[in-house]
């Protein structure tokens, strides 16, 4: 992983983009010379280095094809699709709605916030309201909470508030009769926003989830998964964790397992080597884009007999 010193911005490898994505090198390759699309920077010996937003960006290819766009296309869609972005607010409601929950969440008004989540779920699939309202939300909260007067006790408010609302939706959500996941929180991680947000996503694909929460040593993940009779293990991480976490706790639960283990959000990002190095999956910090490569992951492999 580089850093831009001038800009203070990480830049990936090729390598390390396809594993946070599931697009192959060879495919990334194809896609910048043939339609110009995602051109990364060069290091003097000539290797791609990509920034966070062409990573971003790459998961919208996917989901404009996912929608049927073909590939020749994308680049013309994704050229509306900034257009669209840098329209002013009354161009699409996704500011006012930011804008109108921030409101709602200084005051500590949960009647407000109620109406503004209900209203926004009202006319827009859960998977937009998480990626353009929840997610942006979430992170506006977290840069202010250590330099905002009450800012922790907002981040808290909201917090609970979303428990509260995905917790219900999860409870009453219709099972689905695909594969199982064990889903849980690593060590010393307490937010468990993001682990309910990839249950409803997983939930909405077709998998079955086993949630079991924040703050799970990975040395207990192997038996409910076994008595669960999970097909992969997801494992949530947003902090960065105890350095004997990913050097010898996730190494020993790949080894006590016969199943994926996966983990998922910005420790994935951060320390994808050391993740590949215990014999885990990087799953990246986007939610769909992680469940859609999780899908993939689990579908039966066609026999060549």
């Amino acid at each position: 992983m580089g850093t831009d010193s001038a800009a203070g911005t990480e830049r990936y490898p090729i390598r390390t983009v396809a594993s946070l994505t599931g697009v192959l090198p060879v495919t990334l390759r194809a896609w910048e010379r043939r339609y110009g699309l995602i051109r990364p920077s060069r290091t003097r010996t000539g290797h791609r280095l990509y920034t966070q937003a062409q990573v971003n960006q790459i998961h919208e290819v996917l989901s404009l094809m996912a929608k049927g766009v073909p590939i020749g296309q994308v680049r013309r869609a994704l050229s509306g699709g900034v257009q669209a972005r840098q329209a002013p607010p009354a161009a699409g409601p996704w500011a006012r709605y930011l804008e109108r929950m921030s409101t709602a969440i200084a005051r500590f008004d949960e009647a407000a916030l109620d109406a503004v989540y209900e209203e926004a779920l009202s006319l827009h699939p859960i998977e937009r309201v998480t990626s353009s309202l929840l997610m942006p939300l979430l992170c506006a909260l977290g840069e202010r909470w250590d330099r905002t007067a009450g800012g922790v006790a907002e981040e808290h408010f909201f917090a609970v508030y979303l428990r509260n609302k995905l917790g219900a939706r999860l409870h009453h959500r219709r099972l689905p009769s695909g594969p199982k996941l064990l889903l849980a929180c690593a060590p010393g991680e307490f937010h468990e926003i993001g682990l309910l947000l990839f249950a409803i996503a997983a939930s909405e694909a077709g998998l079955r989830c086993v949630p079991l929460g924040a703050n799970l040593p990975l040395a207990e993940l192997a038996l409910p998964a076994r008595r669960a009779d999970c097909r992969a293990i997801v494992v949530s991480s947003s902090l960065d964790p105890e350095p004997a976490t990913l050097r010898k706790a996730l190494p020993a639960l790949v080894a006590q397992v016969d199943i994926p283990v996966l983990i998922g959000g910005q420790t994935s990002v951060r320390h994808r080597d050391a993740i590949v190095a215990a014999g885990a999956v990087p799953l990246g910090a986007d939610i769909e884009a992680g469940v859609r490569r999780l899908v993939a992951l689990l579908r039966p492999r066609k026999s060549n007999t």
